[in-house]
């Protein structure tokens, strides 16, 4: 994940939130109240799911 830790996750695009639901482990609902909570950073959103 290391370049992939800094980039945005796009939550209005479908292809990407199936990429990270399976990236990360975690159902949509999970990944957006992430991204809501933290921002789209994937670096901070694995960190806010325990990801990382």
């Amino acid at each position: 994940m290391s370049d992939e830790a800094h980039d945005p996750i796009d939550v209005t695009q479908a292809g990407e939130i199936q990429y990270w639901c399976e990236r990360l482990g975690v159902s949509e609902h999970a990944l957006r109240q992430a991204v809501a909570d933290v921002g789209p950073r994937v670096e901070q959103v694995a960190v806010h799911l325990g990801k990382q």
